[in-house]
């Protein structure tokens, strides 16, 4: 089966040994490395799990850093 990029959608995230790992609703894992984004990587534990999902999945909003980060974009980085 084949998810394009606009039909994918996170349903989980969290931040494991220096990595942002988003779960899709379709199962796929994307793991990407915190130094890609500076606010994240230069945040404190505790902001990194200040987060939201926005757009029905579209994209994690971290309101205390004021990063957004979309499934899209990380899609076509991995």
């Amino acid at each position: 089966m084949t998810t394009s990029v606009v039909d994918a959608s996170a349903i989980g995230v969290e931040v494991v040994e220096g990595f942002l790992r988003v779960t899709l609703r379709d199962g796929r894992v994307l793991a990407t490395p915190l130094s890609w984004f500076p606010r994240l990587a230069d945040a404190t534990p505790a902001q990194l799990t200040d987060w939201r999902l926005i757009g029905r999945g579209e994209g994690i909003h971290w309101s205390s850093l004021d990063e957004d980060v979309s499934v899209a974009g990380l899609l076509r980085t991995n």
